[in-house]
């Protein structure tokens, strides 16, 4: 890897770290902020979707534009838009305002995810692409991390405070990628003619295929499973296995060692061993078995190590999903990332609710629909791998 090439995926690398650092850092103050505005448990949840809702609108339309008009521009107006939502968050008093930030937050996010993973993409090569996705990975497994802890100390100076830190961040992270970014990476255009046709004309044309049509069918399936297992699951360990703040906590600190040791030291190893469907269907079955393990589980210590496999699982299914989209991408990476990340948003809209309604019910069945659902994707690698080799025969002869 060339030593500009290596520069610029570092700084992306970095922006995509500061997004998720700004995460984690609200993560301990929304309780606190709950309760100094009076909001409601409602108004709260809908903050976190209309975030995910501006990020499933935007992502295909920013990935298109990135493909036209470069990757650069979209991930620096991402990183300052990121920086007005965060610093609006911190100078808001009103629902209205509060909701204002997490729309502009949602869009910053779509442009720095989409834009991020186009630009990696472009810049590895087939050999350390694994590799590279699998450094922006981890650092956002990093900065949800990380965040939360930096995130509660900021707070003992005030609510807002962690807020006014991440606005701060993303202005560096901004003018860190402005300055160190090759010049020669911030004017390239992904809009060329081919057959004197533009690339972003062809758009869905020259990506769609088979293979691609269900693999997209999968993520959207997947992503409600996904979304619906996270979103509830300090909720659940609490009330049926009576897990404490401190246990609830000491799974997520050893999650997320485990999944960055696995992101940064073992992913391209595993991508390179068993290929991209072939680790996906792999973390599938594991998510699949380990969600049942939960169900039949008796003590706590057999749910922390059936959780740790689960989100261990997750970590590594979603970079292995995005490097086999990279594949088909070829010029149009900024859209095919563009609609995995919108696709991702529709189950993190849709799947905590529905979650949560069937939790009330009982507190079991979002789980079996869970498995259910990881098992139906598990079965889908199969049917994306066919299709694969079919379409490699095809450009073979």
């Amino acid at each position: 890897m060339a030593k500009e090439t290596k520069r610029a995926i570092l700084i992306i690398v970095l922006a995509n770290f500061i997004i998720c650092l700004g995460w984690g850092l609200i993560i301990p103050v929304e309780p606190f902020i709950k309760i100094e505005y009076h909001l409601t448990a409602g108004q709260m949840g809908f903050m976190t979707s209309l975030y995910a809702f501006a990020q499933f609108v935007f992502s295909p339309i920013v990935g298109k534009v990135s493909d036209k008009y470069g990757r650069a521009p979209i991930l620096t107006t991402g990183l300052l838009l990121y920086m007005v939502a965060e610093l609006l968050f911190a100078v808001a008093g009103t629902v209205l305002w509060f909701n204002i930030s997490r729309i502009i937050g949602g869009i910053s996010a779509a442009m720095v995810g989409t834009a991020s993973m186009a630009m990696a993409a472009d810049l590895s090569s087939d050999k350390d692409r694994a590799k590279v996705i699998g450094w922006i990975s981890a650092a956002l497994s990093g900065g949800l991390i990380i965040g939360p802890g930096i995130g509660g100390v900021l707070a003992n100076i005030s609510y807002k405070t962690p807020f006014w830190f991440a606005g701060i961040s993303g202005l560096i992270a901004a003018i860190v990628f402005m300055v160190g970014l090759p010049q020669h990476l911030k004017a390239q255009s992904h809009g060329d003619l081919v057959d004197g046709i533009s690339i972003t004309e062809k758009g869905f044309k020259s990506i769609m295929n088979k293979a691609v049509i269900i693999l997209f069918a999968m993520i959207l399936i997947s992503s409600f499973g996904l979304a619906g297992f996270e979103s509830i699951y300090t909720l659940y360990v609490n009330q049926v296995f009576h897990f404490t703040l401190n246990e609830i906590a000491l799974v997520l600190i050893l999650n997320g060692i485990f999944s960055l040791i696995l992101q940064v030291v073992l992913f391209d190893r595993m991508v390179n061993m068993f290929s991209e469907i072939g680790l996906t269907r792999i973390c599938f079955a594991i998510g699949t078995l380990s969600t049942v393990w939960i169900l039949v589980a008796h003590t706590q210590i057999e749910v922390i190590i059936a959780t740790l496999f689960i989100f261990c699982s997750f970590d590594i299914l979603r970079p292995s999903i995005t490097t086999m989209l990279t594949r088909f991408g070829k010029n149009n990476q900024g859209l095919i990332n563009g609609v995995n990340m919108s696709l991702t948003s529709i189950g993190n809209i849709i799947g905590p609710v529905f979650a949560g309604v069937l939790m009330d019910i009982n507190p079991h069945i979002p789980y079996i629909i869970v498995a259910v659902i990881l098992g139906i994707s598990a079965l889908i690698t199969f049917i994306v791998s066919h299709e694969m080799k079919i379409n490699q025969n095809i450009k073979t002869n």
